[in-house]
């Protein structure tokens, strides 16, 4: 049952929250994600690799992508990206190339290292997938992923409209 937002009460001390809305609900579980991926990246040795940096390595990652389209994929700004592409430059992570389609323009490029990475993050996330399916069980897992799946879709539709 979707609630009008007049039905939620205002917080006021000594009060119970109200239920969490939706990008509450998508958030907290996008947070444990990340909390895992973090905590194997550090295992396997990347334990200079920082919680901000997993945005500039998110789905569908930065490999061959201008700093500027990436950017502008991650909502943050560019200066904002450059000074996290050289955080991970310095780090190993990452290289920024000539772009040969246009000189004036930079490419981003992952390094072995970077490329590791990217291996340990997908191990971590198929870890917590499998562990949440097993708790969940497979066919309501499943339906969960084909709801996000379509949510995402329309989350593009929207996007598209803005």
């Amino acid at each position: 049952m979707i609630r009008s937002s007049s039905s939620f009460t205002k917080l006021t001390a000594g009060t119970d929250p109200p239920p969490p809305l939706v990008g509450a609900l998508l958030r907290l579980p996008w947070e444990a994600v990340q909390r895992h991926m973090l905590a194997r990246l550090h295992e396997r040795g990347f334990t200079d690799f920082d919680a901000a940096y997993l945005s500039v390595f998110q789905w569908p990652g930065p490999q061959g992508a201008r700093p500027s389209e990436l950017a502008a994929r991650l909502r943050i700004s560019k200066q904002a990206l450059n000074h996290l592409l050289g955080q991970l430059e310095r780090l190993g992570y990452l290289e920024r190339r000539p772009d040969p389609d246009d000189l004036r323009s930079k490419r981003v490029a992952l390094t072995a290292r970077g490329t590791a990475t990217i291996g340990v993050i997908r191990e971590a996330v198929t870890e917590i997938v499998e562990r949440w399916a097993r708790a969940l069980g497979t066919d309501r897992f499943d339906e969960l992923r084909a709801l996000l799946v379509d949510l995402r879709r329309l989350a593009e539709q929207d996007a598209g409209q803005v």
